[in-house]
């Protein structure tokens, strides 16, 4: 195979609509258009959504449901993923995040109890469940709370 001998795959290129171009295009005169109305009008159409003065259905429909706005979403790291950690290891969100555990710090970082903890750390975290903070203490680590 040369270079002058590749091309595209069927279908893969497909040339532009050329409006208004005379009749034998196919596309002349009205220029896919139709006659006269509000469409065939040069920045002419209805806004999304128009049902032509009928009550739109996003407004037919029945709401439910409430969105609140000062909810807290908290980047969740569970007890085995800090046993990948070594012994004494003091675990701060910013180590969370240059080693790849926690992408986003969100509203903060919340340690949950799944899973088993055998080494001795320091945690430094937003948010703790009672159970994690149990185990963390029991394998002879710490726990604070920023």
């Amino acid at each position: 195979m040369k270079l002058h001998e590749l091309s595209y795959n069927e279908g893969a290129r497909k040339e532009r609509k050329r409006l208004g171009r005379g009749q034998g295009s196919g596309q002349g005169k009205t220029a896919g258009k139709g006659h006269k109305g509000q469409n065939a009008r040069s920045g002419g159409g209805v806004a999304i959504g128009f049902e032509g003065g009928q009550t739109p259905i996003y407004k037919r429909i029945p709401k439910r449901g409430f969105t609140n706005f000062t909810r807290k979403e908290y980047a969740i790291v569970n007890l085995s993923t800090l046993d990948l950690f070594e012994d004494g290891t003091e675990v701060t969100p910013e180590l969370l995040k240059e080693r790849g555990i926690v992408k986003k710090e969100l509203s903060g970082i919340k340690v949950l109890g799944d899973g088993t903890l055998e080494k001795k750390l320091t945690v430094k975290c937003h948010k703790i469940s009672k159970s994690a903070q149990a185990a963390i203490e029991k394998a002879g680590g710490k726990v604070e709370v920023i």
